[in-house]
């Protein structure tokens, strides 16, 4: 059934709702009549905070992270585990594992897995990136130290052998492929290649694991083996 709006405005913010995942025109058209009966101060703030969310956000460098002013607080952070990197599909994944409070290291965030199926192959994602900076890191452990770009501090680095990578990505099979792409990737720099431990049911997301079985899968990780 073709929903009729008594106003073209009131049709355009319905549609642009809905475009959102999950949301249909009925859930919409509440969310558009509840925010129509709001003060208009708290719309205008509403949008301006999506408005900033699209023009002004910015990705970490190091890490590809969601980041407000360049080098994201993590990587930025002395006190982190530099030498240990985990690798993941998402900024959520990143938010979930932070909340296990079970992990000091550092991320990188792929911005996705690969997935024929929805299009998505290697290069869409940022792990050319990732390859780039392990090759710093372990040209750069020559000399003793690394630091992280604009960081200005600098750390005294471990050897190439003693660096971690740790493939935090999902169960199902499109996350075990990125996992096995990304391991041949970096197999030749000498790194450790590690993953979950299977407390994690296959095909789970990290996003919606619990914060204790999240926990223990991190601290009970394994080597990876392809």
């Amino acid at each position: 059934m073709i929903e009729k709006y008594p106003s073209e405005l009131l049709q355009n913010a319905v549609e642009a709702i809905s475009s959102l995942p999950g949301v249909g025109s009925r859930s919409a058209l509440r969310l558009a009549m509840h925010l129509l009966n709001q003060p208009k101060e708290n719309v205008h703030h509403f949008t301006d905070a999506i408005n900033r969310l699209a023009d002004e956000v910015q990705y970490c460098p190091e890490c590809m992270m969601i980041s407000d002013n360049g080098l994201c607080s993590i990587c930025g952070d002395r006190h982190r585990d530099h030498n240990t990197i985990c690798v993941v599909e998402n900024v959520r994944d990143v938010m979930s594992i932070e909340n296990t409070g079970q992990y000091r290291g550092v991320y990188h965030v792929l911005g996705g897995i690969i997935s024929p199926i929805a299009g998505i192959g290697p290069s869409d994602l940022t792990i050319r990136q990732l390859v780039d900076r392990l090759r710093r890191m372990t040209s750069n452990s020559a000399e003793g130290e690394y630091a992280p770009e604009n960081l200005c501090h600098p750390r005294q680095h471990k050897r190439a052998g003693e660096l971690e990578v740790i493939l935090a990505l999902s169960g199902d099979v499109e996350g075990e492929t990125t996992a096995f792409y990304i391991y041949r990737q970096i197999a030749g720099l000498g790194v450790k290649v590690s993953t979950l431990a299977r407390g994690l049911g296959f095909g789970d997301d990290l996003e919606y694991a619990d914060a204790l079985t999240l926990g223990r899968s991190i601290i009970n990780r394994q080597i990876f083996k392809p």
